[in-house]
């Protein structure tokens, strides 16, 4: 029954439509929280990706270091300071 032929709808239409409304939001919800758990998970997928990948570099640059002759021994800070300060 529609307003329109000045039929009144009846309780059982209102809470059809009550109902019908409330799923179509929780729907819409569920959709809109799974699009950002999705996001998320991606995000954190590629962030770890990217970890892995330097450490992969920073492994291979310590191993190539060690290749070249890297026995020298590191300057400490206030060795690197002077040297700065110097040029």
């Amino acid at each position: 029954m529609t307003e329109d032929n000045g039929d009144r709808l009846s309780g059982t239409e209102i809470g059809k439509d009550a109902l019908q409304t409330t799923i179509e939001a929780a729907a819409n919800t569920v959709g809109e929280v799974a699009t950002i758990v999705t996001q998320a998970v991606r995000d954190v997928a590629t962030a770890i990706g990217d970890f892995a990948t330097e450490v992969f570099e920073i492994r291979d640059a310590s191993r190539k270091a060690a290749e070249d002759g890297a026995d020298q021994p590191i300057p400490t800070v206030e060795q690197q300071l002077a040297e700065h300060d110097e040029d």
